[in-house]
């Protein structure tokens, strides 16, 4: 290579990877790696920009060229393949070989031993990760602030008896009011763990206080909700979406999707553990293909679903199907159905039914008081969920879900099955029979001991879901009533009727 391009094309290839145009700067790494293929951190840029444009694979590879052309920082291509594994792949244990190659590198990495700890609460081994946390704080200073405060929030809820553990919510306490140089978020994530071990303990007052400053942390950068935009969205939505009758579509290939959907809080954790206990159901987690498939095919969204024909409808179920993890795509023939349980996929159900008219959709759904202040106890991304910040807003963007659920059941009722949280907690048998039935499966007693299975749950459900079936969230909004009056006018307004409590 010229001596003189290299740098301009490495400077072209960086700005293309700092405007985050992903697929661009793809692209132009890979002319320079062809021609210059010798630099450990032009791979791992490269690495970067294929994980950001969904390519994980092809990632994976990227990130061992950039070990083999000695990068500069191994340990972060370690945590990077072990990002790809866990959130991408859903191979926990090659997640677990690369952080812990990570700490053989750098034995103090603190961003190693936080998504260590992180993965073994996911797979609810809770000594472990109790380990982790523990290690981490043994390195004091050297961890930084911000990595003691998320250790010592995360480790906090993971005593077993957090909830009588008065000297260490004590510590927690004082922790919290000194943190003043820490981040936002990380300050965010103290008063969340506060907030949870207050709620174990009876202290509704506390509690709530806790999870207002918690959101207050989380949001105070974030750009406010627009109430408006909202319910233009919405509305565009579902005028955009019209029903098709694929008269020369072909059955769906199996095993079909299924689609475990409705607002973030509101059993869809619970749901996909008890299907995946099926004998021929096996659970995807929160797939982020329809999402990554509107950013890239369906824009400007969601104008662009008034142009989804049959024939765009089918394009768009075969790149579905390509972008499956390998194990969804070879189930076993006894598979007839694996899950896709994004929450707000709610949004996507019109689009679904086009691309797989066989395909079904469980819409979990919960007491609007008990969800609205499940999104208030739990910490969402606020650049995702701007709606999360306040009451109110929560309160409005419920509304016009509830709306939007409305018109899908309308138009899709024979495809849409409602699960009411609190009705599997009453009659769990009944609402079982119920829910496979839709499924055309027969009933397996075996469901039920979904607690039991062992695996991974990505979700902030994650220890809950390991617990026999319990009534203790129903009706927890109403022992938070007078501290949630936004949520309930709000929720009024929009005509929701809510639980006199």
């Amino acid at each position: 290579m010229n001596n003189g391009a290299e740098p301009a094309m490495r400077a072209r290839a960086e700005a293309l990877l700092s405007a985050r145009d992903y697929p661009a700067a793809v692209g132009a790494y890979e002319v320079l790696l062809r021609q210059a293929p010798a630099r450990g951190d032009d791979w791992f840029n490269l690495a970067h920009a294929l994980r950001h444009a969904g390519r994980f694979h092809d990632a994976l590879g990227a990130y061992a060229q950039a070990l083999r052309h000695r990068v500069a920082n191994p340990a972060e291509v370690h945590l990077n393949r072990a990002v790809i594994y866990s959130d991408h792949l859903a191979d926990d244990s090659a997640a677990e070989r690369e952080l812990m190659a990570a700490l053989q590198l750098d034995p103090r990495h603190v961003a190693a031993l936080l998504n260590l700890g992180l993965l073994y609460e996911e797979r609810g081994d809770r000594a472990s990760a109790v380990r982790c946390y523990e290690r981490l704080l043994s390195l004091g200073g050297a961890a930084g602030g911000p990595a003691l405060v998320e250790a010592s929030a995360r480790l906090l809820p993971l005593s077993t008896a957090a909830s009588q553990d008065v000297t260490r919510l004590e510590a927690l306490h004082r922790m919290a009011g000194s943190a003043v140089r820490a981040d936002p978020l990380t300050r965010a994530n103290l008063y969340f763990a506060l907030g949870r071990c207050h709620d174990e303990r009876g202290e509704i007052d506390a509690a709530f206080t806790s999870f207002a400053r918690g959101k207050h942390l989380a949001h105070v950068m974030a750009a406010p909700y627009d109430a408006q935009r909202t319910a233009r969205i919405f509305g565009q939505i579902a005028d955009a979406a019209t029903p098709l009758h694929h008269a020369s579509r072909r059955a769906d290939a199996m095993p079909k999707p299924l689609f475990v959907c409705g607002m973030f809080r509101s059993g869809s954790t619970l749901v996909e553990r008890v299907l995946d206990a099926h004998s021929q159901i096996v659970a995807g987690g929160e797939l982020e293909i329809l999402p990554r498939l509107v950013r890239t095919q369906l824009q400007p969204f969601p104008e662009a679903l008034r142009a989804v024909g049959e024939r765009e409808a089918a394009d768009l179920a075969m790149r579905y199907r390509q972008q499956l993890p390998e194990r969804l795509r070879s189930s076993s023939g006894a598979i007839r159905y694996f899950t896709d349980k994004r929450p707000d996929n709610f949004r996507l159900i019109g689009l679904v039914l086009q691309m797989f008219p066989a395909a079904r959709i469980v819409h979990t759904r919960r007491d609007a008081l008990d969800n609205g202040l499940a999104i208030f106890m739990q910490n969402l991304n606020p650049r995702v969920f701007d709606y999360a910040g306040a009451l109110e807003s929560i309160g409005d963007y419920y509304a016009h879900y509830d709306a939007l659920m409305a018109h899908w059941k309308r138009l899709y009722p024979a495809q849409i099955h409602d699960f009411r949280y609190e009705r599997f907690v009453a009659e769990p048998e009944k609402e079982l029979a119920a829910l496979l039935s839709f499924l055309g499966l027969p009933m397996e007693a075996g469901c039920l001991n979904f607690h039991e299975r062992p695996g991974v749950v990505k979700t902030a459900s994650f220890w809950q879901v390991r617990r026999p079936l319990h009534a203790q969230a129903c009706g927890r909004g109403r022992r938070y009533r007078h501290h949630l009056q936004p949520l309930i006018a709000s929720l009024k307004r929009h005509g929701i009727e809510v639980d006199a409590g």
